[in-house]
């Protein structure tokens, strides 16, 4: 498995939902990139001045990134993505 480190998170982004609301198909086109992850794996943290700072997700959270955030990794032929701490807007 992959453990990341200092304040960075492992992530696995949510399928972006084929149908809205109301019932309609999308058409893969037009669905927008999802912004929804699973946190997979946490970081220890990052020191600042010697003392370790908690990170404020941890392993199983649902959170938003940013849309562009990160960088992608393959691993055992899954999709993953690999994002520092503050690039994580809210825990849904």
């Amino acid at each position: 498995m992959i453990k990341p480190l200092s304040d960075r998170v492992l992530i696995k982004m949510k399928e972006a939902e084929e149908t809205t609301k109301s019932g309609i198909i999308l058409a893969s086109s037009s669905k927008e990139k999802p912004q929804i992850a699973e946190v997979i794996e946490v970081g220890p943290g990052e020191k600042i001045d010697g003392k370790l700072q908690e990170m404020c997700v941890k392993k199983g959270d649902n959170v938003i990134v940013s849309k562009y955030a990160g960088t992608e990794v393959k691993y055992e032929g899954v999709d993953y993505i690999i994002v520092k701490q503050e690039d994580i807007l809210a825990i849904v």
